[in-house]
């Protein structure tokens, strides 16, 4: 070829489209492995003619041709059937990057006309190989036959690599306006421009897809240090040098960045397949001298890696027609010998084919096992779902096949340990109300319910709510000592809870059975009575009867005192003489069933080869989610599986390919390594609780490190949280190297404490780290689904996680650091005064009531105050403590430096130690 390929890339673009009939001549036959593509058709002869890209008719095709003394490229549309050609461009300047608007009536195209009549001059070369960014490129439109030009930018630097949304005609460009190349969004008359990409590096040949919701391109990014340095400086001169490029997919605002490739190579030229789930693009991928270019397809979390062409040269810059039948791009494959040309071809695209040159990837299998966790069929992988138990076993399964041997119980892979999974009314159970007995489907007991019987007045307290911060206490004018409090469900609809978060908090059953609780009430009734519209309306009725909530488990211990949900109509009777201020007498007596079953975590152990170091990396992930959903869902009023994609099927899904990867270079591995995958986490990381215990102190000294993923399902913009790197202080630069190597950005920082399975590890004297990919809308909600992992990204989490653990083969012990820092979760929702306490969520032994201490924070003021692991926690100043939940409304109520008496039980006595609030910070 004439023109470098490199070159081809640089200003490769494209947008969505449509073709009727192929025409032209036939050409070069296709390959036996070519599967996808028939009927193959030359449309172009002699010259360099490349991005061709189709009209939205299906009908006409812009590309950009560079023949005979032209000079740089011209601008040309074609008809394909019948077939026939015109020069758009004037002949003026460089031009590229052509694409018709919607209505196929107008073209935009980028040009350096207005800096001068004559093509350009060459980047300057004694730089090596460099791209010349041209600051006299600029955006214009113009009707199909050329006439008409209009400018649509004119910010100074370069605008070019346009192309077109479908929908309502909105313009993706790469620009050099704020100082870096990056991608924008303009309206089709030039104005509303924003920016959608901020990462140093190269962003550029951007498309959207067919219903515009998406937009993938192809971007470089250099390292920080010398590599980022000497990008910046070509920049600064006009020129970058076209390192490796790799492909991005993003919302069409350019939000949720993803890197789907790391190929190492030049990948350019990306376009969707009509399915939305695929994209073909050009690389050199798979040639050692980077000079082969092909087609090739993956999918938009980064598996299915397949090679389309296999013909010698170059084939790039696939573009669908937008019926998905036919695939038009360029090629030198029919070029004779010495001339270099470069023609646009069509084929018609066979997708019902098997393919013949895939290449298997690790996120390959990565996908395949989050899918299996992720299915609905597995029911949200909640504590007692048929599920969970197939999750485990398939995770079992997994660990055998990968060679890793049993380290359970009694030489299998499981260690079961008991959950509570629910709790229904005993035989004794029955509530009276003014003297009438309540049938039993006219209410339920709650799971956390105290059990026993109560009688007494009836007072209704609103919807039980007091928060002074709120300027709300239904308790105020009311004395509900030693009676029975009847409470709304959920909160008023005024302005004070108009937050989510306000509307979560206040309208916690538990929390209003601890303001009850604490008000004196010695039972709770609650219902879900609507307050009447003031002044009501004559043909006011009473809104549909509400279903009663099921009687989860939210944890061991209970409430204190019995709390039931009736219906309204159990309650209707008695409402005019309550609301009246007369006397109803209650009684109620509560007994509660629980069901315990056995869950399991699933343990492999791989053993460590010749010369190895003592102590063993735990590498963890949990495996369980919501199940149907519950109080933790975000999604209350949706009962349906909780699939929990990226919670955390990722996390198991890089386990097992960690697994693989250690597995398979076992001879450079030093220190041995225990894979577990968590159950109960979501019940507040009962699975990890439990083991830590059950390995006893002893044991627990004998783990030099836990690595664990939680949530790794969402890398964006090729970023990395590792948490937890201030528990060792060895941590920053093992992670800085595996990092590095993995091509990816890590953030560093923060103790060991935090709401997943490393907390109990790091209360137990490990050091450990947390890797992470970030919150999003869909957490603990059902649209948490594999469509949306980067599986990918997955795939380089586990290659980071895997050196990090071989890299702790190569150096001594690490150094334990015990640090003061934020509440972790116990105290996570205390905005007011912290303890500094780390609860075990399995609660203390033989059904005791308190909350069951995993550890106290360095400098945190239980620390101070003598309070230690072990320690189960009863009272605190006039409050008895009964769970984490109660501690949590304690120090809700509590202010920083009140000191009061923290009562423990330790050794079977009990303990009273001074203690002084500290000051509470908000959870990151």
């Amino acid at each position: 070829m004439k023109r470098s390929l490199p070159l081809l890339a640089l200003i490769s673009c494209a947008t969505p489209s449509t073709p009727g009939p192929a025409t032209g001549a036939p050409a070069a036959a296709l390959r036996p492995e070519e599967v996808h593509l028939a009927d193959l058709r030359q449309l172009t002869f002699g010259g360099e003619n490349a991005e061709a890209y189709w009209s939205f008719d299906g009908k006409h095709l812009s590309f950009q041709a560079n023949r005979g003394d032209m000079g740089c490229d011209r601008i040309f549309r074609m008809t394909v059937d019948p077939f026939s050609e015109a020069q758009v461009s004037s002949g003026k300047g460089a031009t590229t990057c052509a694409h018709f608007l919607p209505g196929d009536q107008e073209l935009i195209y980028a040009s350096t006309h207005l800096g001068g009549e004559a093509c350009p001059p060459k980047p300057d070369r004694s730089m090596g190989y460099v791209w010349a960014l041209y600051d006299s490129y600029d955006i214009f439109k113009s009707n199909v036959d050329g006439s008409g030009v209009t400018r649509l930018t004119e910010t100074p630097g370069y605008d070019a690599e346009g192309t077109v949304c479908g929908k309502d005609g909105s313009i993706l460009f790469t620009s050099t306006r704020d100082g870096d190349i990056d991608l924008y969004r303009m309206d089709k008359d030039g104005g509303n421009v924003r920016r959608l990409t901020d990462a140093p590096g190269y962003d550029g040949g951007a498309f959207f897809s067919a219903d515009c919701s998406k937009i993938v391109w192809r971007a470089s990014r250099p390292k920080p240090g010398k590599e980022l340095e000497d990008y910046q400086g070509l920049l600064a001169r006009g020129l970058v040098r076209p390192s490796k490029l790799e492909l991005f997919v993003a919302n069409a605002d350019g939000s949720e960045a993803r890197q789907i490739t790391y190929l190492n190579a030049a990948s350019f030229a990306p376009f969707f397949h009509p399915n939305g789930q695929r994209i073909l693009f050009s690389t050199n991928y798979g040639d050692p001298k980077g000079r082969e270019f092909d087609i090739w397809a993956v999918n938009v979390d980064g598996s299915n890696l397949e090679r389309i062409t296999t013909a010698p040269g170059f084939d790039g810059f696939p573009m669908f027609s937008p019926d998905g039948k036919w695939l038009a791009f360029s090629s030198n494959r029919a070029t004779e010998p010495g001339k270099g040309d470069t023609n646009v071809f069509l084929a018609r695209w066979v997708e019902d084919v098997k393919p013949v040159a895939a290449v298997p990837t690790p996120a390959d299998q990565v996908a395949k096992d989050a899918a299996f966790l992720a299915a609905p069929e597995q029911e949200g992988r909640g504590i007692g779902t048929k599920g969970l138990e197939a999750s485990g076993a398939y995770i079992e399964k997994r660990f055998g096949d990968l060679g890793l041997k049993p380290a359970g119980d009694g030489g299998t892979f499981r260690q079961a340990f008991p959950v509570t999974v629910s709790a229904k009314p005993g035989p004794k159970t029955q509530v009276s109300l003014g003297g009438t007995a309540l049938p039993a489907d006219a209410y339920t007991v709650l799971g956390f319910s105290a059990q026993g019987a109560v009688q007494g007045p009836l007072v209704l307290a609103g919807y039980g709510i007091a928060e002074p911060s709120l300027k709300v206490d239904d308790y105020a004018k009311l004395d509900v000592k030693g009676k029975i409090a009847v409470v709304r469900r959920f909160v008023p609809d005024s302005p004070e809870f108009a937050e989510t978060e306000k509307q979560r908090r206040s309208g916690d059953l538990r929390h209003k059975t601890w303001v009850a609780r604490e008000k004196g009430a010695k039972a709770l009734v609650v219902v879900d009575w609507p307050v009447a519209p003031s002044p009501q309306p004559k043909d006011w009725a009473m809104p549909t009867e509400a279903a009663l909530p099921s009687p989860s488990i939210e944890g061991p211990g209970d409430a204190g005192i019995p709390v039931i949900v009736v219906k309204r109509s159990a309650l209707e009777p008695l409402m005019a003489r309550l609301s009246g201020g007369k006397r109803v007498e209650a009684r109620l007596e509560v007994q509660l069933e629980r069901e315990t079953q056995q869950t399991f975590n699933v343990a492999g152990l791989l053993e460590a080869g010749e010369g190895k170091q003592p102590g063993v990396v735990v590498i963890g992930a949990h495996y369980d989610h919501l199940g149907l959903g519950g109080r933790n869902s975000l999604a209350p009023d949706k009962r349906e599986p909780h699939v929990g994609a990226d919670d955390n099927a990722s996390g198991v899904a890089a386990l097992l390919e960690i697994a693989r990867q250690l597995t398979e270079k076992r001879a450079e591995l030093r220190r041995d390594v225990l894979f577990l995958a968590f159950s109960g986490e979501e019940s507040g990381v009962l699975g990890s609780s439990y083991f830590t215990r059950a390995r006893g102190e002893a044991g627990m000294k004998d783990v030099a490190a836990m690595l664990n993923l939680d949530m790794v399902g969402r890398l964006r913009g090729n970023t990395l949280s590792v948490l937890g790197a201030e528990s060792a202080e060895e941590w920053k630069p093992l992670v800085a190297a595996a990092c590095e190597q993995a091509r990816v950005q890590c953030t560093t920082g923060g103790d060991g404490y935090g709401p997943s399975d490393h907390s109990p590890f790091y209360a137990a004297g490990v050091p450990v780290l947390h890797f992470f990919t970030g919150t999003h809308s869909d957490y603990h909600k059902p649209s948490d689904t594999v469509q949306a992992l980067n599986v990918a990204g997955i795939s380089r989490v586990a290659d980071i996680t895997a050196a990090i653990a071989r890299g702790l083969g190569e150096r001594p012990a690490l150094t334990y650091r015990k640090l003061p820092s934020p509440a972790p979760q116990g105290d996570m929702r205390s905005f007011n005064a912290s303890l500094g306490t780390v609860p075990d969520y399995a609660g203390p032994p033989n059904g005791q009531k308190g909350m069951l201490l995993a550890g106290v924070r360095a400098g945190g003021a239980a620390e101070q105050a003598g309070l230690k692991r072990g320690d189960i926690l009863v009272k605190l100043g006039t409050h008895a403590v009964g769970s984490v939940e109660d501690l949590m409304y304690v120090l809700n109520s509590a202010k920083p430096g009140e000191t009061v008496t923290a009562v423990v039980l330790r050794d079977g006595k009990e303990v009273p130690l001074p203690v002084t609030f500290q000051e509470s910070k908000r959870p990151r």
